[in-house]
């Protein structure tokens, strides 16, 4: 089974969520993709060959769903570019989704630098990453 993944962003910064979906659509492809409303309609139409299950709208419910698949073990990793900038009115939300994260040891990243390291990573993959095997190999991506 392909390991599952998460994307979600704010707002002001989904156009960036959906040109890293482009940039990296062969990659993504190895993923169970699972993203919140707004975000996976907008990936979808970006990429349609990505398989994106798409959740509920963060406000509505979409960052518990997330939250629950942490919790019970079906997430290795989650892409979620944040927003510093802007007033979240579920804010509390997102600090739950990310403290589950952390709490679970998901591989998180909250912003499209980071998002572009973990796309590398081997534990990502559902490889044992060692010292000596930090990252999947450029040849294989």
């Amino acid at each position: 089974m392909l390991p599952a993944l998460a994307l979600i962003a704010h707002d002001a910064k989904k156009d960036e969520m959906v040109a890293f979906a482009r940039a990296h659509a062969d990659k993504l492809a190895r993923y169970r993709l699972f993203a919140t409303g707004t975000t996976g309609g907008r990936i979808a139409d970006a990429c349609p060959d990505l398989d994106i299950t798409r959740l509920k709208s963060g406000p509505l419910g979409g960052d518990q769903q997330i939250g629950a698949m942490i919790a019970e073990g079906r997430l290795q990793g989650m892409i979620f570019l944040v927003d510093p900038l802007s007033p979240m009115p579920h804010d509390v939300d997102v600090k739950a989704l990310m403290r589950l994260a952390l709490v679970y040891n998901v591989p998180m990243a909250l912003n499209r630098s980071t998002a572009d390291i973990l796309l590398r990573s081997a534990r990502l993959a559902g490889l044992l990453s060692t010292s000596q095997t930090p990252e999947v190999e450029t040849s294989a991506s």
